[in-house]
């Protein structure tokens, strides 16, 4: 009788943006497809797979900070290091220590679950090449997400050409490359026939969607089609730059049911000297424009907005302008974030680097306001009954949390077979910044 052959015990963590998370997913199920046994990051394993992220400074310690963790776990362990950090700091990688080691370039992520399960391999491996010359998206199908049975992430679309001053992406990601509307589709089948209620479409400039293909293509033509293919599906988009928010796209959003109405648009800035020296392709004025256009619009949208503080340069001037427009705009929420030098972008070479403490309390004012408008927001909804996407209950409050339309998280008592389920809830009361309500 043939011993059975011993399943190989993999563990998998995932750094950063929600395209990681995808790319992430892709890989467990590959893994999951070939027999591998999934085991926690904590766990000891054979093999420790860590998609890693470069965004920022602190996520390349966390990478770094995670590699070590898994070393110390199980020395012995083949590490697969694949992600932004692997990408621009190979070298750092490297050095980190002596084990059987293999990093995974971003173009090569499709191969990555063949590498990390080959039965013979040397003790280092590069799956590397040069990833501005990438020409084609990576195909990473997902059959599910690990931790999420209601809300799943599409990515439609990768890489970047704008070159932010300050942004490593392009250099880690590669030129915009985007997935064939045929095979978008049918990852929605997938998702669809799993059950999952909510796609988020994403990528790393989803607004560049489809103009590489052939023939181009244009987001919206996506959206309308995905929305009239699969109206039981809610659609979202994670990220929208600026002078890609057209009227095309609001026109679809107001008239269709399932395109949910939530913007996130990135600003970066409110000051015009600022901008320009972020290589920002607009200013603070055409930013309160199009605001001001998407709430006429869709006066119910969730209006989210990117802004990073302590730039080179960003003096109290600079900061109050960005404070100031922001104070002024009915926007619903921000995502504040501190600058951070990433070497190989021109922004790391300019003087004038603000101190951690002056960029810490501008982090801290912008994060008060956006409490403040966050709260003035689901203010407003108070009284209001929403259809909300009921998730789960893990919750200090042990109450069902969902999402409304428009993006605002609510809590309300529901049976645990609501999960997963779009029920009527009425928005009761706000309470420490949580809203709570009750089935209708």
């Amino acid at each position: 009788m043939t011993a059975k052959k011993k399943r190989i015990k993999v563990a998998l963590t995932t750094l950063g943006c929600k395209v990681n998370q995808f790319e992430s997913a892709s890989f467990l199920t590959g893994l999951t497809e070939r027999g591998a046994e999934i085991v926690p990051f904590s766990h000891r394993a054979d093999v420790y797979i860590i998609n890693t992220c470069a965004v920022t400074g602190k996520a390349g310690a966390q990478s770094r900070q995670m590699i070590r963790r898994a070393l110390k776990t199980n020395s012995k362990a083949r590490l697969v290091v694949t992600g932004c950090y692997a990408q621009v700091a190979t070298q750092q990688v490297l050095e980190i220590g002596d084990w059987s080691l293999c990093i995974v370039g971003n173009g090569y992520k499709h191969r990555l679950v063949d590498i990390a399960l080959a039965e013979k391999h040397c003790d280092l491996e590069m799956h590397m090449g040069d990833i501005g010359s990438r020409k084609k998206i990576c195909p990473l199908p997902v059959l599910h997400f690990p931790d999420d049975r209601t809300r799943a992430f599409l990515k439609i679309q990768d890489g970047c050409n704008s070159f932010c001053s300050y942004c490593i992406v392009p250099y880690a990601r590669g030129r915009s490359r985007s997935l064939p509307v045929d095979a978008c589709l049918e990852q929605i089948r997938v998702f669809a026939a799993g059950g999952y209620k909510e796609i988020v479409l994403t990528g790393i400039h989803v607004g560049m969607y489809g103009l590489d293909l052939e023939p181009p293509t244009r987001l919206v033509d996506f959206i309308d089609l995905a929305t009239t293919g699969f109206p039981a599906i809610r659609f979202r988009l994670s990220s929208l730059e600026p002078g890609e928010v057209q009227e095309e796209i609001l026109d679809l959003m107001a008239a269709r049911p399932n395109f949910m109405p939530h913007l996130h648009i990135p600003l970066q800035s409110g000051d015009d000297r600022i901008l320009k020296e972020m290589n920002r392709r607009y200013q603070a004025g055409d930013f309160a424009r199009l605001i001001k256009r998407v709430r006429e619009k869709i006066p119910h949208a969730a209006i989210g907005v990117d802004v990073l503080v302590g730039f080179p340069n960003e003096d109290e001037e600079a900061f109050a302008n960005t404070y100031a427009l922001l104070e002024g705009l009915p926007v619903t929420y921000l995502h504040v974030f501190p600058y951070s030098k990433r070497p190989g972008t021109v922004a790391a070479g300019l003087i004038n680097q603000i101190a951690g403490p002056v960029k810490d309390d501008r982090v801290a004012r912008l994060r008060r306001l956006s409490d403040q408008k966050k709260a003035a927001f689901y203010q407003q909804h108070l009284g209001t009954t929403q259809r909300v996407l009921a998730e789960n209950k893990n919750n200090r409050y042990r109450l069902m949390r969902g999402f409304t339309e428009n993006y605002i998280p609510v809590l309300f008592p529901a049976q645990e077979n609501m999960s997963n389920q779009i029920v009527a809830v009425f928005l009761d009361r706000l309470e420490d910044g949580i809203v709570f309500g009750r089935t209708v």
